[in-house]
């Protein structure tokens, strides 16, 4: 039976147009408060990155090479992690495999949250924090010190549609996607999550950390 050229053609669209939806949706991540990536990190640090190169990483099932991103780092400050500094960050080559891009001239400083590999080296993928630390706000950048860890027991819960509610105590509600549609809105830039003495938790706004009197409160 005789292919026809159209079915022929129309069939290689339809194969691209499916590798490209298949490739655009490889990497998908869902927002989170920036309080919850550096709780769900094992590293978190401050850095510039000095050099990237592509380095191989073992083989696939099929044998083929895998290939992976070696960014080499000048840690500044660790607010998370081992007790040794970080020098290598690794990462997959392309976004479609949730791959990250780093500007590797050392001009510029980076948070980066990731998980920690072998000694001195850590993964980031692009559903990990990372951010030009310039971009961070002031509040931000103190709560990388103490407030996030503070509140690492307590639970971000993110408001799916209007009215939403928490159902525990020990959640706080975000809302920055529903009210402000955007992932970095007020709560995730001014705002911590942060535990009380009664095991509930509430947000906290501030710079300095959080006075006992908050702490010992009962209401949000």
């Amino acid at each position: 039976m005789p292919f026809s050229v159209n079915g022929i053609l129309c069939t290689l669209a339809l194969l691209v147009l499916w590798r490209a939806e298949e490739l655009a949706e490889a990497c998908s991540c869902a927002p989170v408060h920036p309080q919850q990536a550096f709780c769900n990190a094992d590293v978190v640090i401050r850095a510039k990155v000095v050099g990237e190169r592509e380095v191989d990483s073992g083989n696939d099932i099929y044998g083929n090479p895998i290939k992976r991103i070696q960014y080499e780092v000048k840690q500044i400050k660790m607010f998370k992690g081992p007790t040794q500094d970080i020098e290598s960050v690794f990462t997959a080559p392309v976004s479609a495999v949730c791959g990250v891009t780093l500007d590797a001239t050392g001009k510029k400083e980076y948070l980066i949250s990731g998980k920690a590999e072998a000694s001195g080296s850590m993964h980031v993928t692009l559903c990990d924090y990372i951010m030009p630390w310039d971009s961070l706000s002031t509040t931000q950048k103190k709560s990388l010190s103490q407030r996030y860890q503070m509140g690492c027991d307590c639970k971000i819960v993110r408001c799916p549609s209007l009215p939403c509610e928490i159902s525990a105590p020990e959640e706080c509600l975000w809302t920055d996607l529903m009210i402000e549609k955007q992932v970095h809105g007020r709560q995730a830039n001014h705002y911590a999550c942060v535990k009380r003495a009664d095991g509930s938790c509430s947000w906290y706004r501030g710079v300095a950390p959080p006075k006992k009197e908050f702490l010992d409160a009962e209401d949000p």
